[in-house]
């Protein structure tokens, strides 16, 4: 992967570093030491295909590589271990999201942070897996911002889809979590309606303002404050088509990454709980000048350099 993190070296010295100087390819995860970054790359898209979205999100990881290796790291002791891509070449994506999982669990078990990017929002499932498979008897809480909820059953001959994360992770038990950015046009009364029973909690698009981030702040840590771990998810179909062009469902109305959002985005990133994140559904085939996946590095480098 040295082709890709690559960046300008404008000095060896720490003051000069940029993130490609420091990640470090990485096989052995007895190397993780507490409070590294453990990155993976879930090169898939098979639960897109499934859902009947457009194709080419598997493609995402390196891209979005490469538009975050010439980021500044601000922080002298930051170590990020890069672990390479999974991938899905055999269609079997309940075994490749199974594999993520056990080498998820491997890196908080060393006491590192997950960081994970898509590739599918399928990646949901597996990322999650991966977090209870470390921590078995903890309360875990997601953080979803994303413009649906991904809470649909699978369909009979189908089986799991980038759609269906939320369902599958309802039925092992009581499902903490927290929807921001929902999209009232994204989702049918059924959705909602599933969302409800199951107890998922949701903040819609439509309350994503400025004024309301006292309110925003709160219903964040009501969620935060009764789990012992946190994992967030970013579907970068949450985000206008305007800023997000190259995603596997466009958005004409999605959010925009603004003053506001980036206030209780940062806020959730300080949350001592935080143990793992992931991006989703950057598609390179369809972006434009690299923006969606610029966007997805930006994001991914806030909590990098918190």
């Amino acid at each position: 992967m040295n082709n890709i993190w690559q960046g300008r070296l404008d000095g060896e010295e720490l003051l000069y570093h940029r993130l490609f100087q420091r990640v470090k390819e990485e096989r052995n995860y007895d190397n993780i030491a507490a409070g590294d970054f453990a990155l993976h790359g879930f090169a898939v898209d098979e639960g897109v295909r499934r859902n009947k979205g457009r194709q080419g999100a598997k493609d995402a990881p390196d891209v979005i590589r490469k538009n975050m290796s010439n980021f500044p790291v601000i922080l002298p002791d930051f170590s990020m271990l890069d672990f390479g891509n999974v991938t899905c070449e055999d269609g079997n994506l309940e075994n490749t999201q199974n594999n993520l999982a056990k080498n998820v669990s491997k890196v908080l078990l060393k006491g590192g942070k997950s960081l994970v990017l898509g590739g599918g929002h399928e990646v949901t499932y597996a990322h999650y897996l991966g977090v209870k498979t470390a921590f078995p008897e903890q309360k875990i809480g997601i953080i979803n911002i994303d413009a649906h909820f991904d809470n649909r059953q699978p369909e009979n001959g189908v089986g799991p889809s980038s759609g269906t994360g939320f369902w599958q992770i309802a039925q092992e038990g009581p499902i903490n979590s927290l929807h921001i950015g929902i999209q009232r046009n994204s989702n049918t009364l059924k959705l909602f309606d599933t969302a409800h029973q199951y107890g998922m909690k949701y903040i819609l698009a439509d309350e994503l303002f400025f004024e309301n981030l006292s309110s925003i702040y709160q219903r964040i840590d009501e969620l935060l404050e009764s789990v012992d771990y946190a994992y967030l998810t970013i579907c970068m179909d949450v985000f206008n088509a305007s800023v997000a062009p190259g995603v596997s469902a466009a958005a004409y109305n999605g959010i925009f990454a603004d003053t506001a959002f980036m206030h209780f985005y940062r806020h959730i990133l300080k949350n001592k709980k935080l143990v793992a994140l992931d991006v989703a559904e950057v598609n390179p085939s369809f972006d434009i000048q690299d923006r969606t996946a610029r966007l997805a590095a930006c994001l991914v480098n806030e909590w990098l350099m918190m």
